[in-house]
């Protein structure tokens, strides 16, 4: 496992922008990501040795933000708020609705590898609540029509 040319040259440039190597191991698990798919024990252990860690502080980092995945997920990741503002605000009906139409629990990936469904802790958008977040993007004032319009989109 490692990166192809094109993420070792943008591996050396987003070191060109910290200071101290380790400040950059963000970046570089996103760079990962996009890699690998995912942050595997694999994949920590080779950041780690380009960028003079260890495994375990590579992984243990990665593992912290949920905004990493640990493991192959489909195309598109969904991932529903369930923090207290977006229970209360229906956030239970949603995962629901997301569950039954997509055929698949939370933490799995449809058959067809198209989506993976995960709840996660807050997003930040309380104020909007229930909300999710689909790959990069955020959807709020989630109604189960206005999930069925982006997973429409999804296809």
């Amino acid at each position: 496992m490692e990166f192809s040319p094109e993420a070792k040259k943008q591996y050396e440039t987003i070191l060109k922008r910290y200071p101290d190597k380790r400040a950059a191991l963000l970046p570089v698990l996103w760079l990962g990501v996009r890699e690998f798919g995912y942050i595997s024990i694999e994949a920590a252990d080779y950041i780690a040795n380009l960028m003079g860690l260890s495994g375990s502080q590579v992984y243990s980092v990665a593992s912290f933000y949920t905004m990493f995945p640990k493991r192959k997920i489909g195309k598109h990741h969904i991932q529903v708020c369930k923090t207290l503002s977006c229970w209360m605000g229906g956030a239970p009906k949603i995962i629901d609705h997301l569950k039954n139409r997509l055929g698949i629990n939370v933490g799995e990936t449809t058959p067809d590898g198209n989506c993976t469904l995960s709840t996660v802790e807050c997003l930040g958008s309380c104020g909007t609540a229930p909300m999710m977040q689909v790959d990069v993007d955020y959807y709020e004032n989630l109604t189960p029509q206005s999930v069925d319009q982006i997973l429409e989109r999804l296809k």
